[in-house]
């Protein structure tokens, strides 16, 4: 499973010129699910985007991020996006083949959704395998890839 996180101010994201998603400050996440992942890998990954300490704390200026996605009480966007497992390696074409099948990954993408639903946070989505608009106000800028192998 990959997952590239963003701190964001705001994002949404729009299907056929629709906002389905909308949120404000907090983490857009891209998910990519592999053909090996189990809900094991699922588990890890909700625990490690809700507790990263991704942000500074308001009442302290010390420049460290010292607060989680749940300690200031941030919202999240999960996008699905098959593509952070595109092998460039060879060729012209990136092949897909350490993608899970779309049934497999959907299923294990809405259980990830379900998860971090349970923090009680705002957890907005995209559509899955829908074409996808992402607006993405990234502040920092903060990205980082979280990869959890089967």
């Amino acid at each position: 499973m990959r997952v590239i996180i963003q701190r964001v101010t705001a994002s949404q994201v729009e299907v056929n010129g629709q906002i389905v998603g909308q949120i404000g400050q907090g983490l857009n996440l891209l998910v990519a699910i592999a053909q090996t992942d189990t809900e094991a890998e699922l588990d890890w990954m909700t625990r490690k985007c809700l507790e990263l300490r991704l942000f500074p704390d308001p009442d302290r200026d010390t420049g460290r991020w010292e607060k989680s996605v749940q300690e200031i009480e941030g919202e999240l966007l999960v996008i699905s996006q098959f593509t952070l497992y595109g092998d460039c390696r060879k060729g012209r074409r990136p092949s897909f083949d350490c993608s899970a099948a779309p049934e497999a990954a959907k299923k294990l993408y809405e259980k990830f959704v379900e998860k971090l639903r349970l923090s009680g946070l705002k957890v907005e989505t995209g559509v899955f395998g829908a074409m996808m608009q992402v607006s993405i106000q990234n502040d920092g800028p903060v990205t980082l890839l979280l990869e959890r192998e089967a």
